[in-house]
């Protein structure tokens, strides 16, 4: 082989190789969300959107690819003091979206750090009008504010701001400890009221139970004694009927077997014990009834001959009222000895003679009834 041929095959492999550098420079493939710049001499040329692009080779250049889907970007705390003279600090977050990679080439040089400028300088704008407070309590409208803010400022900037949104306030830590000491006496306070509430409830729930159960008690009682007394009034009643038939009945039947004056009398002597029936009867008197009735078993225990008719005659005889009473009645006359009552006289009536005295039947009229020999 000679030296020309050898030198022709460097050569036309050289010639290879530059071709192919060539074609691997002008095929460009853009993924999908991604956007290339193309200068042409130094110059804008083109803008190639996502798929297969053929560029002149060592004529243009491709820029490096803008990402065109929405990106999240959280910005460090900025140190913002609020109208009452308070310096607090603010985390931000920022979505936003490139909608023209040329504006975002040419018109600002790091797009990323022009808004995060913007947004703290516009931050410490919203916030210095408020106060502590109204800071912590209005971050949807600091978030409004923020966003219609930056959205028109980078709209030229071929940028779209979505959404601004406050991730931290955080206040000094001496206001901190005073929120936190207010909050707790706030809740101890809600607490107590709460407990005062449920309790001044739980009483008037208690009294009104406690009322409604004595008006219904009050109204069983009343009830009750209402049915009580109209029992007792229907038993009184039926008591009374049953006891004035039974008299009745007693009634003819003593009539209607015509007892006699001796069996009246045997009957008057059985009762007289019943008198004396009792505990509590420490004192009775003898009816003045006791001689006729006596002097009437005396007539009847007595021999046939001195009544001058037999037992069986005067049981059959008809019993006829007396024209006059059986025993007289003694007259009781009062003495001035009854007008000076003397000391010395017991409760039971009957008077102690004195020594040297004997009881009289006269001194014995103021006492009591006097009962005469039989």
């Amino acid at each position: 082989m000679t030296a020309s041929t050898v030198t022709t095959t460097i050569l036309l492999t050289a010639l290879v190789l530059l071709v192919l550098i060539t074609l691997l420079k002008a095929v460009r493939i853009i993924p999908q969300a991604r956007a290339g710049i193309v200068e042409r001499l130094g110059k804008y040329h083109t803008t190639l959107n996502p798929g297969f692009h053929v560029t002149v080779p060592f004529i243009d250049r491709v820029l490096p690819l803008i990402d065109l889907r929405e990106q999240v970007v959280s910005f460090p705390a900025q140190s913002v003091i609020t109208e009452d003279n308070l310096v607090v600090g603010i985390d931000t977050v920022v979505y936003f979206q490139v909608t023209d990679p040329k504006a975002a080439t040419y018109e600002i040089t790091n797009y990323i750090h022009a808004v995060d400028e913007l947004t703290s300088a516009t931050l410490r704008n919203v916030v210095g009008g408020l106060n502590l407070e109204e800071t912590l309590t209005s971050r949807d409208q600091i978030n409004s504010e923020l966003r219609g803010v930056l959205d028109s400022t980078t709209g030229r900037w071929g940028i779209r701001v979505s959404r601004v949104d406050i991730k931290e306030i955080q206040p000094p830590h001496s206001i901190q400890d005073s929120m936190e000491k207010q909050m707790r006496a706030e809740r101890d306070r809600r607490a107590a009221i709460l407990t005062a509430e449920g309790q001044k409830q739980s009483q008037i729930l208690t009294a009104e139970g406690d009322s409604r159960a004595a008006i219904l008690r009050a109204e069983g009682e009343k009830q009750s004694q209402i049915l009580t007394a109209e029992g007792d009034a229907k038993a009184a009643i039926l008591r009374a009927d049953g006891e004035a038939q039974a008299i009745q009945k007693v009634f003819h039947a003593i009539h209607a077997s015509n007892p006699s004056q001796k069996l009246l009398t045997y009957q008057y002597l059985q009762t007289l014990p019943k008198l004396a029936e009792g505990d509590a009867n420490k004192l009775w008197f003898i009816p003045t009834e006791l001689g006729d009735a006596l002097r009437g078993i005396g007539n009847a225990f007595s021999p046939l001959g001195n009544e001058g008719t037999s037992e069986t005659e005067e049981e059959s005889a008809p019993i006829t009222p007396p024209s006059s009473p059986l025993v007289d009645t003694p007259v009781i006359r009062v003495t001035p000895e009854d007008l000076n009552p003397n000391l010395d006289k017991l409760d039971s009536g009957v008077e102690i003679p004195q020594e040297g005295e004997l009881p009289t039947g006269e001194s014995a009229e103021g006492t009591g009834p006097h009962t005469p020999d039989a």
